[in-house]
């Protein structure tokens, strides 16, 4: 946007100093003009150079001429004023840019702009618009706040007409002029220039019209006439009021001028209703709606045409609906209402005293007031303090966070609950559902599907999370080490009120290192997100987060860490209750957020199902072998008394295979009578520690020894037996020795050497036939295939630990 300038270029710096030279060029259809002030001392204002040079108090530069001047003292700027005069012609053309008094030279000099404005014909008006925020009409001695300070003038047939003096920021949005007027702006010296503008345009009729939008609310304007109106000449003011407004006119001065014939008229016109005349001694209109014109009239005057001075209040009509608010009762809770669109033209109220928001304090009882409110218009939030001054002072079973019961006169719907938590001293905050685990909602991927969530944020701003309480949830605890609040805010248009379930139990613990700990239980088969504070910004510099989760597998040390400057696995399976541990540090670029998935699988449970399958079918196995060998074992048995054998010995004592005892007690036979004792059979053991000698046991229970005096065959005859020929167990001639009369060598180990159990288990009752003393190893075997026994190492010897029998375990 262009301006309109004063054209006014200085080859030279603005120093007033006396001596000093200034090239001054005037713009087109600008004039300068430098005057000295009335009864000033000697000075005088030099135009042009050498002896063409002129001085004298007063000089005006026209056109776009260049003009050295000086001044003969030494601070002309307390002697002389500048005066900027621009011409507007509207006769010709009145395509102007908006009108703007900037010029940055002489701002050490008084300044007064002036703007000359004229249109064809006398009959004819021109109008000025004033911008938001407007103009505002003043008494002629006051001042202006910014120093700007604008009067207006109306050049008519019988002389100037001063419509009055004015500022900046008022309600005045255009006057209309008729003929030819004038504009100045008075500017005190080292006074910045405003950026103010207005506009100039040719109107239509030929009234001097002024016309002002009043403000909403309740507001009083003040407006004064034009000092030397024409006699039978009108002034108008047009007011514009916001809806559901009424007025009331009020004359605070006027004086009455000598008429001749008719008297001065007010006249009052609303749009659809007929005109009322009235006096300036009539009451004026009061309480009444909509927008209006006051006209004022002038009589055929002998003297000074009429001044009035006017009032118009603007207040709100209608009747509002009235509550009464008592929080005495409930400790900690205050009230906000505010509006929601602030065009809205609800008015809200306390104790009689219109406010923009209502704020009703804990503890305090107020009478509201609510005019033209609807209650989709406005915004009610309860607001809780809960607190306790030491850990040893909190309830034990902790607080339900639930909706406050208010007054149900209240108009709005209840939108929003904050809980203000505030931590004792070394305390630490804690926060669980009041039915089952908390849920942690993810704005755009998981969120509470329809049910009251609660915001959690710190005291210092960061949101740690949304929670709601669900059967899916898997929170069991939060805890948070510092002052926090719990917001509920209400969904669409429901009102909170309605809600009767408590929202978290809140209680209050010892103090934490972590700034926050989620102590969490996986569900099976339902995986949940959870998200770092001030999700999806970043987590908070230097803050760290712990996650609690716990799950029945065995315990382990293992530990996993992840930093800045390795590669970071996005997945971990874990079979065991473990700590997630998520820290921030400062950064210095970029940001710290992490949104993790928790997915309890029955892996472990597979894993279990998978070894009692395998045990259940080594199970099996093992019963069915055992059926078969149980099987086997009677067929075997069976057999064996099917095809008994017996064994000829031409002298002594008969007995069947399998027999395990004597025939005889030892008081039936000889066997303890000894006719002769062979050295051999009493130290043979000691003679041959191979086991070839003739001493040691080789098959037939005996425990004497008698030379055989037996008969013996000359000549054995051959069978025709041949080695080679396999054979199957139904050709065996001689029985195999587990199936004789000696009984099989137990599975047992042997006992101690000094103890009896070590000894042969048939002969414990004949001492005398054992051929040892106690303490001695047993020389006599029990079998052909068992192992000589071997001396017994010393405590100094070497020996090698016994080997658990693999063949067993691997059959178990």
């Amino acid at each position: 946007m262009s301006f309109l300038l004063f054209g006014l270029l200085l080859a030279l710096s603005a120093d007033t100093a006396e001596g000093n030279t200034l090239s001054v060029t005037a713009g087109r259809f600008t004039k300068v003009i430098i005057s000295r002030t009335p009864g000033g001392p000697n000075c005088s204002v030099c135009v042009g150079e050498g002896s063409s040079q002129a001085c004298d108090t007063r000089y005006i530069i026209n056109g776009a001429q260049t003009t050295q001047v000086n001044f003969t003292c030494s601070r002309p700027q307390d002697i002389f004023t500048i005066e900027i005069n621009r011409d507007f012609d509207c006769s010709k053309s009145c395509n102007y840019d908006p009108i703007q008094a900037d010029w940055s030279f002489f701002q050490d000099f008084n300044r007064t702009f002036t703007w000359d404005m004229r249109v064809s014909s006398s009959t004819k008006s021109f109008q000025l618009e004033f911008p938001a925020p407007g103009m505002r009409q003043i008494q002629s001695l006051e001042q202006c706040p910014d120093k700007h300070t604008y009067s207006i003038l109306m050049y008519v047939r019988t002389g100037p007409v001063n419509l009055g003096t004015f500022c900046q920021n008022g309600t005045i949005t255009r006057i209309q002029i008729q003929g030819k007027g004038r504009i100045t702006l008075e500017v005190p010296r080292e006074t910045t220039l405003s950026s103010f503008s207005f506009k100039y345009s040719e109107a239509i009729g030929s009234v001097l019209a002024v016309d002002a939008v009043l403000p909403r609310g309740k507001s009083n304007t003040d407006f004064f006439s034009a000092s030397g109106i024409p006699p039978d000449y009108t002034m108008m003011w047009n007011f514009v009021l916001p809806p559901k407004h009424n007025f009331t006119v009020h004359f605070v001065n006027y004086n009455k001028p000598e008429c001749q014939s008719k008297p001065v008229k007010v006249k009052y016109q609303q749009a659809n209703m007929a005109p009322v005349e009235k006096t300036l001694t009539d009451d004026q209109p009061a309480n009444y709606q909509g927008n209006f014109n006051l006209s004022l009239t002038n009589c055929d005057v002998k003297s000074a045409g009429p001044l009035l001075s006017f009032r118009v209040s603007v207040f709100r009509s209608g009747f509002p609906d009235l509550c009464t608010v008592d929080l005495q009762n409930d400790e900690g809770l205050s009230l906000q209402i505010a509006k929601k669109n602030l065009d809205t033209f609800c008015e809200l109220g306390m104790d009689a005293v219109v406010q923009e928001k209502i704020v009703v304090a804990a503890g305090s009882k107020a009478s509201l007031s609510f005019l033209d409110c609807p209650k989709d218009d406005l915004v009610l939030t309860a607001t809780k303090t809960i607190q306790c001054q030491s850990l040893s002072l909190c309830p034990v079973a902790g607080t339900l966070l639930t909706i406050p019961i208010l007054a149900s006169c209240l108009p709005p719907s209840l939108s929003q609950v904050i809980w203000v938590l505030n931590v004792p001293e070394q305390g630490t905050v804690e926060l669980s559902s009041p039915q089952g685990s908390l849920y942690q909602s993810v704005p755009g991927v998981e969120e509470c599907d329809g049910l009251l969530s609660a915001l959690v944020s710190a005291a210092d701003g960061v949101n740690i999370g949304r929670f709601c309480s669900t059967g899916k949830g898997i929170i069991q605890r939060v805890q948070i080490s510092s002052n926090i609040t719990v917001t509920a805010t209400a969904d669409g248009d429901k009102d909170l009120r309605q809600e009767k379930a408590p929202i978290l139990n809140v209680s209050f613990s010892s103090e934490i290192r972590e700034t926050l700990i989620y102590t969490v239980s996986p569900l099976i088969s339902t995986p949940a997100l959870l998200v770092t504070p001030n999700w999806p910004g970043a987590m908070k510099p230097d803050s760290n987060l712990v996650m609690d989760f716990k799950i029945q597998e065995l315990d382990s040390n293992v530990e996993l860490g992840f930093r800045e400057d390795k590669q970071m696995v996005l997945e971990h399976n874990i079979l065991r209750s473990f700590y997630l541990n998520v820290s921030n540090c400062e950064p210095e670029e970029g940001k710290f957020a992490i949104l993790s998935k928790i997915s309890l699988q029955k892996k472990p449970r597979k894993l279990l199902d998978i070894i009692l399958g395998v045990v259940g079918t080594l199970l099996a196995v093992l019963i069915i072998v055992l059926i078969v060998v149980c099987v086997v074992y009677r067929r075997k048995k069976k057999r064996q008394m099917n095809n008994r054998s017996s064994i000829f010995i031409p002298k002594g004592i008969a007995s069947l295979p399998g027999d395990v005892s004597f025939p005889k007690t030892r008081a039936d036979n000889e066997s303890h009578v000894y006719t002769s004792i062979d050295d051999t059979m009493v130290y043979g053991h000691l003679l041959q520690q191979d086991g070839s000698g003739s001493g040691h046991f080789n098959g037939h229970q005996v425990d004497s020894y008698h030379t055989f005096t037996g008969p013996m065959d000359k000549t054995i005859k051959d069978t025709g037996y041949e080695q080679n020929v396999e054979r199957g167990p139904e050709d065996r001639l001689f029985l195999a020795p587990s199936e004789t009369f000696i009984p099989s060598r137990p599975r047992t180990p042997l006992g101690h050497l000094d103890s009896m159990d070590y000894e042969d288990r048939r002969m414990v009752d004949n001492v005398l036939y054992t051929f040892k003393t106690p303490g001695d190893p047993n020389p006599i075997r029990l079998s052909a295939a068992e192992p000589v026994l071997l001396q017994e190492p010393g405590a100094d010897s070497c020996s090698e630990p016994e080997q658990p029998d693999t063949e067993y375990d691997e059959a178990m």
